[in-house]
């Protein structure tokens, strides 16, 4: 491993050292706006499980689910609608990672759209006929012939997004990402454009953290599958893996290199798309549209406390690129915060990296021996109270990178109402998916002072964020739950509208029935929407989601004469306010004809005795109005830490066994611990899902 390598201070284990001029002495921003001039807005209550998003020019938004589901939201009908169905491998947490607008996107002669995604290729999947052998998992050990066949790629392409659909069939590919498939973790990826065009993806180091004892995952055992090792992915100068990549797209596919990156092209053992390395799970990024400064928030390890023989507690990092860079993972989680050399084979402690001068001597490592030095981040924190940033609370370590609101003068001359205050112009956004708040940053050299951003306002699990051509703050929400639609998950939409604004009323909407054969009378009720202000309000109702609506009345009835799923949306429009237009919207599923399925668990049972390292054998029943197919039914074990998750293995049919992961140098106790089991199955067009938690006895 690492040769040359200095020796570890406790100090330095416990992150006790506060980076030059770092907040006292700032001065304190502006006391922000109350709460109550902020309103919540929620666009779609039911968004599958939510990955990414983005606003278009006209309001309309784009988000996705990780099943590879495009969510089209329309800004003035408030319907929501499937625009795009993309077929992705699924296994751990591999699937529809991000969508983004190209650079120059106006929906007529430019209708790009960029999606990163798993293609599911040939990659082995369970046989629900061998209940005892799960054949999508690779193994955790063997030989370089036992691996290949899971070895796969995350791919960006280009999409013409026409009258509200992504085109599947206009894909152009621009760039291809190595994958360890059937094996967790840190896949995900973020795409943003800088000032020129050019495409800035952020992508994971790929390495499964859980038999590393919360600190680096640095095996380079022989027999041992190579996920368990980083060092062949974030500290590999020739690897695009644990990275800032930056390139130019084509017009009809495929990149060229800009100048500027960490590596000029033709240089030995280096990938010329690499604009920064060293980084673990940066799983949001931003930018900004005009000095080209990039945020990047990088997810932390799970080690509660330091260990002078292994390195520091987790750490979690804000950093701000405007050149190339390495921020030194899996060799030092900051520029003054080296782990140790560990050899998984002996159990032994060798000496701390140099974050000075880092080296990669890993078996793995098919790039640079010699590393940049570390940079150091902006912001860095543990579990605990920082020190440095005490503004960040205690908690979870799930960093995201917001964006910066541009504040346009035009906004406060009412063109925009819900366009955000002068005070949070260029002011980037840090959010944390853990610990639910927002906060603003403001950076001046080595100096960052932070404030609270609508406190009082819940964002539960924020996903992602982006300000919208409007001026307000668009948020997709994950909700508390594992790797399905959660019952908080949204999309929402956080506008400002002052001491005086005129609120958007809230709509409320009932059906009875909501489900039944064809033909199928309906009816609808709008009782319990209101306005803040009082005003009038007008009742517009779109029964069929074709964007036309089809009343106006406050309680319509309306008949369905032909099987589908429907959407039926209520909009509810000011008419009488300040800011006439102000309108928002609710929806409610009508199902005819096939009704939805419905999945249960016969076992496991939460009431069941489990440990870490037990092969759970499962057994669930699925009801519904056609036959059901077992072999499409899938059971995925998920390890649950604190509020979110990491999906470990999928199995496929109504039997089968599921080992659970054993969480090496975790306490269950105190880490919050468990064993999530999530069943689903689709039966050509309605979703059922089941979950059952699992405690380890003794916890």
């Amino acid at each position: 491993m690492a040769a040359g390598a200095i020796a570890i201070p406790l100090a330095a284990v416990g992150g006790i050292t506060a980076p030059a001029g770092a907040h006292p002495g700032h001065d304190d921003p502006p006391a922000p706006p109350p709460d109550s001039e902020f309103q919540k807005v929620t666009l779609n209550d039911r968004p599958g499980e939510p990955m990414d998003l983005a606003v278009l020019p006209d309001g309309d938004v784009l988000h996705t689910t990780r099943a590879g589901v495009i969510w089209h939201n329309d800004y003035e009908t408030g319907v929501n609608s499937i625009a795009g169905q993309i077929d992705v491998y699924q296994h751990d947490e591999e699937g529809l990672q991000s969508i983004a607008l190209d650079p120059g996107f106006d929906g007529e002669k430019n209708n790009w759209v960029y999606l990163y995604y798993s293609p599911p290729l040939d990659t082995p999947a369970d046989d629900p006929a061998t209940a005892s052998i799960n054949e999508g998992d690779a193994p955790l050990e063997g030989t370089a012939a036992d691996f290949a066949p899971y070895k796969g790629v995350i791919r960006v392409s280009k999409f013409r997004f026409v009258n509200g659909e992504v085109k599947n069939n206009t894909e152009r590919r621009i760039l291809d990402v190595p994958v360890d498939r059937g094996i967790c973790c840190h896949v995900g990826g973020d795409i943003v454009f800088d000032s020129k065009g050019n495409l800035i993806l952020a992508t994971g180091d790929d390495s499964n953290p859980f038999e590393s004892d919360g600190f680096v995952p640095l095996d380079e055992r022989p027999n041992r599958n190579p996920a368990f090792d980083a060092q062949r992915t974030s500290g590999n100068t020739n690897d695009l893996r644990g990275k800032i990549l930056r390139v130019k797209p084509g017009k009809r596919g495929g990149y060229t290199i800009p100048t500027g990156n960490l590596f000029r092209p033709g240089t030995p053992k280096t990938r010329p798309e690499i604009y920064a390395m060293g980084l673990r799970n940066p799983f949001r990024i931003e930018i900004h549209p005009r000095t080209d400064k990039l945020w990047v928030a990088d997810y932390s390890p799970d080690a509660n406390t330091a260990d002078p023989e292994r390195g520091p507690s987790g750490q979690g990092k804000w950093v701000v690129i405007d050149q190339p860079a390495n921020y030194g993972w899996p060799f030092c989680a900051t520029d003054e915060l080296p782990y140790v050399d560990y050899d998984f084979e002996t159990e032994t402690s060798g000496e701390a990296f140099d974050c000075a001068n880092p080296r990669n001597t890993s078996v793995h490592n098919t790039g640079r021996v010699k590393l940049p030095p570390v940079e150091k981040p902006e912001i860095f924190y543990s579990y605990p109270v920082s020190e440095q940033f005490p503004e960040l609370g205690t908690g979870g370590i799930s960093p995201m990178a917001g964006p910066a609101y541009q504040y346009d003068v035009r906004d406060t001359r009412g063109k925009t109402p819900v366009a955000w205050p002068e005070q949070y112009d260029n002011t980037p956004l840090l959010y944390e998916w853990s610990r639910d708040w927002i906060k603003g940053l403001h950076v001046t050299g080595d100096d960052v002072a932070i404030e609270d951003v609508v406190p009082g306002i819940v964002t539960d699990n924020p996903m992602d964020m982006e300000f919208g051509p409007n001026g307000a703050l668009y948020v997709l929400e994950y909700g508390d739950g594992y790797f399905a639609e959660n019952p908080d998950a949204q999309l929402s939409r956080i506008d400002y509208i002052g001491a005086k604004g005129n609120h958007s009323p809230v709509p409320v909407v009932t059906a009875d029935p909501s489900a039944g054969k064809a033909p199928l009378r309906v009816k609808f009720s709008s009782a319990g929407t209101a306005d803040a202000d009082g005003d009038q309000l007008k009742y517009q109702w779109d029964f069929d989601g074709d964007g036309r609506f089809d009343s106006t009345k406050k309680n319509p009835t309306h008949r369905y004469t032909e099987d589908g799923t429907y959407r039926a949306t209520l909009t509810v429009t000011d008419v009488g306010g300040k800011h006439r237009g102000r309108h928002a919207s609710a929806d409610v599923d009508i199902t005819v004809g096939n009704q939805a399925p419905v999945i249960e668990f016969v076992t496991p049972t939460p009431d069941d005795t489990f440990q870490f390292g037990d092969t759970v054998t499962y057994e669930v029943t699925v009801t519904d109005d056609t036959e059901v197919d077992c072999n499409q039914v899938t059971v995925t074990y998920i390890l649950g830490h604190d509020s979110h998750g990491h999906p470990q293995s999928t199995a496929n049919g109504c039997t089968g066994t599921l080992t659970t992961t054993v969480p090496g140098g975790h306490d269950p106790g105190e880490d919050d611990l468990s064993a999530v089991f999530v069943a689903q199955y689709n039966d050509g067009g309605l979703t059922g899902s089941a979950e059952v938690r699992l405690e380890p006895s003794g916890a």
